[in-house]
């Protein structure tokens, strides 16, 4: 079965994401043809757990996108919230201790203060097991090839995601894969996926700025 899933989505948990309620996320992902969808809340694992605990027709990963103090990684198959502000290394072995994988979210998208800076990603990238090389928000995004095939080259697999936070960005990105249903799986599917990449407009920035002052 070839399985279509958003890697990367927010909902009404993240600040800037207010009017994403979790309710609606299983029909519009429905609506968008996907069979999954990654809930990766800043700093946050309610909302994946309660779509997880709702959802009927779609696979739910429970995921978080962290705030270390060198900038944001992203924890897949989760079961605990791990909190904001640990060093990079510390927050990789608490998704480790979870039996989570690690993913770097927009890691060259050059507008991105909260991106993870270049010397913490050079020294982590061995223990990467995904690197986000596309995301439908990026505006200024400037692909490093070197790094990429390095990357890849010590077994990082390169994702893409929408990074939706309003509804209409959901499966902007999306990976296009076999079925699975643990962690090793998931990876092992990510290997032969295909990912189908659309950019977003420009003003879903706009969006969430006026989001996160309305929240």
């Amino acid at each position: 079965m070839r399985f279509k899933i958003d890697l990367h989505v927010h909902t009404a948990h993240s600040a800037c994401s207010a009017f994403l309620p979790v309710r609606n996320i299983e029909k519009i992902a429905l609506r968008r043809g996907l069979n999954g969808i990654a809930i990766t809340d800043h700093n946050s694992i309610e909302g994946a757990l309660e779509l997880k605990a709702m959802a009927r027709q779609i696979q739910v990963i429970v995921a978080e996108e962290i705030k270390t103090r060198e900038g944001e990684i992203i924890g897949y198959f989760l079961s605990e919230h791990i909190p904001p502000g640990l060093p990079v290394k510390e927050t990789i072995l608490e998704i480790r201790r979870q039996g989570g994988m690690v993913s770097i979210p927009h890691p060259f998208d050059t507008l991105r203060t909260s991106r993870i800076t270049r010397e913490a990603l050079e020294e982590i990238i061995a223990e990467v097991d995904m690197l986000e090389t596309f995301n439908s928000r990026d505006v200024f995004q400037k692909p490093d090839t070197e790094f990429i095939e390095k990357s890849k080259r010590l077994g990082v697999i390169p994702v893409a995601g929408s990074d939706a936070h309003q509804p209409w960005e959901i499966g902007k990105s999306y990976a296009i894969m076999d079925a699975f249903n643990t962690p090793r799986e998931f990876l092992a599917a990510l290997r032969t996926a295909q990912f189908i990449t659309r950019k977003s407009s420009i003003w879903v920035h706009i969006i969430t700025k006026i989001t996160r002052q309305f929240k």
